[in-house]
């Protein structure tokens, strides 16, 4: 599966356009590796997505095509989530 459409699917990114925004702009990593939109996701591959003030690391269980939303968070386990506090000058 895609990355972009694994994003999507998980409900990591609500949009498949804004998933691949992020992968283009080097916000997304597989495997310590910065990614792009097309790269294949497979289980047991670990996914970094860098938001504006969260890190949240998660590795893949499983890359079903279309999965409920209420099954989504089933796709994936966290492995870490940071938040980090935005610098005021």
């Amino acid at each position: 599966m895609r990355l972009d459409k694994f994003l999507k699917v998980s409900r990591l990114i609500k949009r498949r356009t804004v998933a691949k925004d992020f992968c283009e702009g080097e916000k997304v990593s597989v495997n310590d590796k910065i990614a792009k939109p097309s790269t294949k996701i497979k289980p047991g591959d670990i996914i970094t997505l860098e938001l504006r003030n969260h890190i949240i690391e998660v590795r893949v269980l499983a890359t079903p095509a279309t999965v409920r939303a209420d099954e989504a968070n089933t796709l994936y386990e966290v492995l870490r989530e940071e938040i980090r506090e935005e610098k005021r000058e």
